[in-house]
C-alpha cells in the first residue's frame, strides 16, 4: 500500500502549533508522556493475552527501549505491547479531536501557570503529541499483536501526516523523534546525552513496572569490529511495584510521580493512602485523594475506579467494583493475591473478596478524611470544597457508611458566614426545647438566607443550616435524623417555634385564625387548581406570604430533578401561607370583610400568591399575566 498524505483538522494543526512553539518551558515531559504510553501498551497486551490464549504474540519479555542517536540526533522510545492496526492509527493518532482537543485547547488558554499547563497533556490523552516540542519530525511504527503487516506514520507537525502500511514492522510501537538542532547555550535540553535520559526516566518514571532498558552510550563508539558481543542494555527504572516496597524505602515524590502517571494529574495528591490487608485474602492498595476535583467528575460517562493488580499483573484500569460511585474520584491501585488473572468485570460484581476490599477500602478512605478533618482544616477545607458533593450521594445510596460519612461532613449555616459546621456541632448548639435540626435547600447562600421561610429563625436566632448542592435536595430526607433530632426542612409542613408575644395587638393564635378564617377559605377557592391550602404562617415575621410544601411532598426543585432523569412525577400542590401581622394581609383580610364586590381582590390575591412563588425562586404559572396585573396594579397607585 502506497503512502497516503492526510491533512490534520483544524483543531490538530492550533495544538500542533503549540507544541512546536514550545508552551512548556520544561521539555522533559515530552518523555514522560512517550514511556506512559508505552506502559499502558505492554499492559494492555499482557491482559488480551491472559483472555485470548490463541492471540499470536510475544509476550516473554515485555520492556520499553530507549535509543539514542548522537550523529543523526534522533530519539526512539519503544515498546514490544499491543501495538496498533493500520485504521487504529488514523483514528487515535490522525484524528485527536477525539482525544478533547476542544477541550483541551480551552483549558490550556485557561491555565494560570506553567505547573497547569503542563498538566494537561497527559490529562487529554495528547502525550504522543508532547514529542513535537522537542524534534522537527516525528515517525511513527506500529504493528497490533496478532496481526501481519504494520503501519508507518510520519509527520512534521506542519499540517500534514503520511500513513502507509509496511511489512517488517515488529510487534509493539516505535516513535522516532528527529530532534531540533541543539542548543549550546541550555545543554540541558540536549536529548541525546545519556545522562538526561537516565534523569528524566528516574525522576518521572522510576515507578513503571515494566523495566525501561537504554543502551549504554559506550555501545555506539566502543569494540573492535571483530564481532564481540554489545553490551546488555541498561535497566533505568527500579521495576518494583511502589506498593511493594517497604514505607520507608518510598519517597514522597515517588509515591506523587506515580499518582500523576496514573491519575494524569500535574498537581501532588491532597492525600497518599497505604492499606495492607494480610489473612484468609491478601491484597495491597495505595491510593490517593487527589487535591482537585476532574473535570469529569460529574458526567455520565467519565472513568471511575482503581488500577487492580492481581500478583503484580496489571488486570484492568478503572475497576469499579473496588469503591462505590460516591468515591469515583479516589485514584491508586490495588493489588491482590488471590483472584484469577482472567477474572472479568461481571466476575469481580458478585465475587466476595471484591465486596470485601470495597467495604474495607471504603471504610479507609473514609477515616482518612475524618483524621484530616480533626488534624489538618486547611486540607480537609480543600478536600470538601471539592469533594463534598459527590461524597454526600453515598448518604442516598449507601446506608452502612451514612454514619461515617455525616461524621467529616460538614455544611454552611447561620451561625457562621465563613465557616462550615458537622452536625454534631450543631446538636452541640441547639436551643432548650429545640427538638428538630433545620435545614432549607437553595441555589446559594445568598437565596437560602433571602428567603421568607427564614424570618422566624432568624428574628429567633435559631441556626439553619444553609443546604446549596442538588444532593441536599435528596439526601436529608433519606437521612431524616441525627443523634435522635430530626432533620426538618423549614419549608415544608407546619412549622411551630411558639410565638414571641402571645398577647400580640391582634389577640392570640385562636383568635387570628378566628378572624381570618373567612379570607382563608375565600382565597382557597380563588386559588384552588394552584394550592391545596391556604393558612396562617407562624414562620414569616417580615413577608406577606410564603409557599410551603406539605410535609411528605416532593419539593419543585426534586420534582424537577426526576423529570431531568426521565422519571414522570404528579406535581404537587402546594400551601400558601399568609403572615396575619403584615399590614396587606391586614388590608386584604379588612376588604374581603367590608366589600361584597371583590373582583380587585381577587386580582390581588392572584398577585400576593405569585410574589410568594417569586420570592422562593420559582415562576409564576402565567408569567405575561402577572405582569399584566402588576402593571395595572401600580398604575393605580400613581
Amino acid at each position: 500500500m502506497p503512502a497516503t498524505t492526510f491533512e490534520f483538522q483544524v483543531e490538530a494543526r492550533q495544538l500542533l502549533q503549540l507544541m512546536i512553539h514550545s508552551i512548556y518551558s520544561n521539555k522533559d515531559v515530552f518523555l514522560r508522556e512517550l514511556v506512559s504510553n508505552a506502559s499502558d501498551a505492554l499492559d494492555k497486551l499482557r491482559l488480551e493475552k491472559l483472555r485470548d490464549d490463541a492471540l499470536d504474540a510475544d509476550v516473554s519479555d515485555l520492556h520499553i527501549g530507549i535509543d539514542v542517536d548522537k550523529e543523526a540526533r534522533t530519539l526512539t522510545v519503544r515498546d514490544n505491547g499491543i501495538g496498533m492496526s493500520y485504521d487504529e492509527v488514523g483514528q487515535l493518532i490522525g484524528t485527536i479531536a477525539n482525544s478533547g482537543t476542544a477541550q483541551f485547547l480551552q483549558e490550556l488558554r485557561e491555565a494560570k501557570d506553567e505547573a497547569g499547563a503542563e498538566g494537561l497533556i497527559g490529562r487529554f490523552g495528547v502525550g504522543f503529541y508532547s514529542g513535537f516540542m522537542v524534534a522537527d519530525e516525528v515517525t511513527l511504527v506500529t504493528r497490533r499483536a496478532g496481526e501481519d503487516r504494520g503501519t508507518r506514520w510520519t509527520s512534521r507537525g506542519e499540517g500534514t501526516y503520511t500513513l502507509e502500511a509496511v511489512d517488517d514492522a515488529p510487534q509493539g510501537t516505535s516513535i522516532t523523534l528527529h530532534l531540533k538542532p541543539a542548543d549550546p547555550e541550555n545543554q540541558l535540553h540536549d536529548y541525546t546525552d545519556p545522562w538526561k535520559i537516565r534523569e528524566i526516566v528516574k525522576r518521572y518514571s522510576d515507578f513503571i513496572t515494566w523495566p525501561v532498558r537504554m543502551v549504554p552510550e559506550s555501545a555506539a563508539t566502543d569494540g573492535d569490529g571483530d564481532g564481540g558481543e554489545a553490551p546488555a542494555p541498561e535497566t533505568l527504572n527500579s521495576t518494583k511495584a511502589l506498593w511493594a516496597r517497604p514505607r520507608d524505602e518510598v519517597s514522597d515524590d515517588e509515591y506523587h510521580e506515580l499518582y500523576k502517571h496514573i491519575g494524569h494529574d500535574w498537581q501532588d495528591p491532597l492525600e497518599t493512602i497505604r492499606l495492607q490487608a494480610e489473612g484468609t485474602f491478601e491484597y495491597q492498595a495505595l491510593l490517593f485523594l487527589p487535591a482537585h476535583a476532574p473535570h469529569d467528575l460529574f458526567t455520565r460517562d467519565s472513568k471511575r475506579g482503581v488500577q487492580l493488580y492481581v500478583k503484580r499483573v496489571f488486570i484492568m484500569d478503572d475497576c469499579e467494583a473496588l469503591l462505590p460511585p460516591y468515591l469515583r474520584f479516589v485514584k491508586g491501585v490495588v493489588d491482590a493475591a488471590d483472584l484469577s488473572l482472567n477474572v472479568s468485570r461481571e466476575i469481580l460484581q458478585q465475587d466476595r473478596h471484591i465486596e470485601m476490599m470495597r467495604r474495607r477500602l471504603t471504610k479507609k478512605v473514609l477515616s482518612t478524611v475524618k483524621d484530616m478533618k480533626a488534624k489538618d482544616q486547611d486540607r480537609y477545607a480543600t478536600f470538601w470544597r471539592e469533594f463534598g458533593t459527590v461524597l454526600k450521594e453515598g448518604l442516598v445510596t449507601d446506608p452502612e457508611t451514612r454514619d461515617a460519612i455525616l461524621a467529616v461532613a460538614s455544611f454552611a449555616s447561620t451561625h457562621d458566614e465563613t465557616e462550615p459546621t458537622t452536625l454534631k456541632q450543631y446538636v452541640e448548639r441547639m436551643k432548650d426545647g429545640q427538638d428538630d435540626i433545620y435545614y432549607l435547600t437553595g441555589e446559594s447562600r445568598q437565596a437560602i438566607e433571602n428567603s421568607p421561610h427564614m424570618e422566624a429563625f432568624r428574628s429567633r436566632g435559631i441556626e439553619v443550616l444553609l443546604l446549596t448542592d442538588a444532593v441536599d435536595e435528596v439526601w436529608a430526607d433519606a437521612v431524616g435524623e441525627y443523634e435522635g433530632k430530626r432533620l426538618r426542612s423549614v419549608a415544608k409542613g407546619q412549622i411551630d417555634l411558639g410565638a414571641e408575644d402571645e398577647d400580640s395587638s391582634d389577640g392570640g393564635r385562636e383568635q387570628q385564625a378566628e378572624e381570618y378564617a373567612g379570607l382563608l377559605g375565600w382565597m382557597q377557592e380563588q386559588l384552588d387548581e394552584d394550592i391545596k391550602e391556604v393558612r396562617l404562617s407562624s414562620r414569616l415575621t417580615v413577608s406577606p406570604a410564603c409557599i410551603v410544601s406539605d410535609a411528605h411532598d416532593l419539593t419543585p426543585a426534586l420534582e424537577n430533578m426526576y423529570r431531568a432523569m426521565g422519571q414522570e412525577v404528579p406535581r404537587a400542590k402546594r400551601i400558601l401561607e399568609l403572615n396575619p401581622d403584615h399590614h396587606l394581609v391586614k388590608g386584604l383580610n379588612r376588604t374581603y370583610r367590608e366589600r361584597e364586590d371583590r373582583t380587585e381582590l381577587a386580582e390581588t390575591a392572584e398577585l400576593l400568591h405569585g410574589l410568594a412563588v417569586l420570592a422562593e425562586g420559582g415562576q409564576p404559572k402565567e408569567p405575561a399575566r402577572f405582569v399584566k396585573l402588576m402593571t395595572g396594579r401600580l398604575e393605580r397607585t400613581l
